[in-house]
């Protein structure tokens, strides 16, 4: 059987931890963080972890994951 093809874009904007969980960085982290209130901009840091109806059509994109 052939090997499957990674969804490179997928492959930027998420990754599997150990558990099975798909994590994400948050929006808004890019520009105009001046004008964002620092305590916006620390929850702001911590990864997202995505619901499971969406994890489950992300790791299908995400073959070796």
């Amino acid at each position: 059987m052939p090997k499957q093809k990674t969804n490179r874009s997928v492959k930027k904007r998420f990754r599997v931890t150990s558990k099975g969980k798909v994590v994400h960085s948050k929006m808004s982290r890019r520009h105009y963080l001046g004008l964002k209130k620092s305590a916006r901009r620390r929850r702001l840091r911590k990864a997202g972890v995505l619901v499971p109806k969406m994890a489950k059509r992300v790791k299908r994109l995400l073959p070796y994951a």
